[in-house]
C-alpha cells in the first residue's frame, strides 16, 4: 500500500475539518447557559425584560462567531484544494 503526499494532505484536511467542527460545541453550551440565565433574570424582574433580552441576544451573537469560524475553517479544509 503506497500513500502519496497528496493523499496524506487530503486525509489530514479531513481530520482537521472534523476537529474544526467540534468548535460548535462551546457556543452551543454557552448559548444554552445564557438563555437559562436570561430566563431566570426575566423571572426575577419582568420589568427589565427588554434590556435583559437585548443583552442576552448580543452575547449569544458574539458567542456564535466562534462556531461560525470553526465551520468556515472546516469548509475551507474540505473544499479548497492546496495542491491544485
Amino acid at each position: 500500500m503506497n500513500i502519496s503526499g497528496q493523499d496524506l494532505i487530503r486525509a489530514c484536511s479531513a481530520i482537521g475539518a472534523g476537529l474544526a467542527v467540534i468548535a460548535g460545541i462551546g457556543p452551543g453550551i454557552g448559548q444554552g447557559i445564557a438563555a437559562g440565565h436570561g430566563a431566570a433574570a426575566v423571572g426575577r424582574n419582568p420589568g427589565a425584560r427588554g434590556q435583559i433580552m437585548s443583552t442576552m441576544l448580543l452575547g449569544q451573537a458574539v458567542a456564535e462567531t466562534t462556531g461560525l469560524y470553526g465551520l468556515v475553517v472546516a469548509l475551507l479544509l474540505l473544499f479548497v484544494h492546496p495542491l491544485g
